[in-house]
């Protein structure tokens, strides 16, 4: 069985950082995506960030520049800086099998192929 689960969600000020993690165990592929996604208020969920089995990496110009993603292991982080009032939302990761991160343009990897979900954590940012 796949699990994921979120950590490091918070409350900041615009314009600081947080850095959100994902524990993902009991996955054995060769290939796949692991992806960062959030919902904003009355938005549906969207593409922030994603990372293939290869370390190709593609992100939503909307945090191209502010927002780094990565794997360590059985981990992957979302560093998030310069943070802005409009990235408050809940944060979900993501996993798919998959030789690379579907995404659309300029709109990061795309949410209905992810095969497994974390339950995601909130990220406030006040201005």
């Amino acid at each position: 069985q796949v699990d994921l689960e979120e950590s490091g969600g918070g409350s900041v000020q615009a314009g600081g950082s947080l850095r959100l993690s994902c524990a993902v165990s009991g996955y054995k592929w060769t290939y796949y995506c692991m992806a960062w996604f959030r919902q904003r208020p009355e938005k549906q969920r969207e593409g922030v960030a994603g990372i293939d089995s290869d370390g190709r990496v593609i992100y939503a110009d909307s945090v191209m520049g502010r927002f780094t993603i990565s794997k360590d292991g059985a981990n992957l982080t979302l560093q998030m800086n310069n943070l802005k009032p409009e990235d408050t939302g809940l944060y979900y990761c993501g996993a798919d099998v998959s030789t690379q991160c579907w995404s659309r343009p300029g709109l990061g990897p795309d949410p209905p192929a992810m095969d497994y979900w974390g339950k995601g954590i909130l990220v406030t940012i006040s201005s």
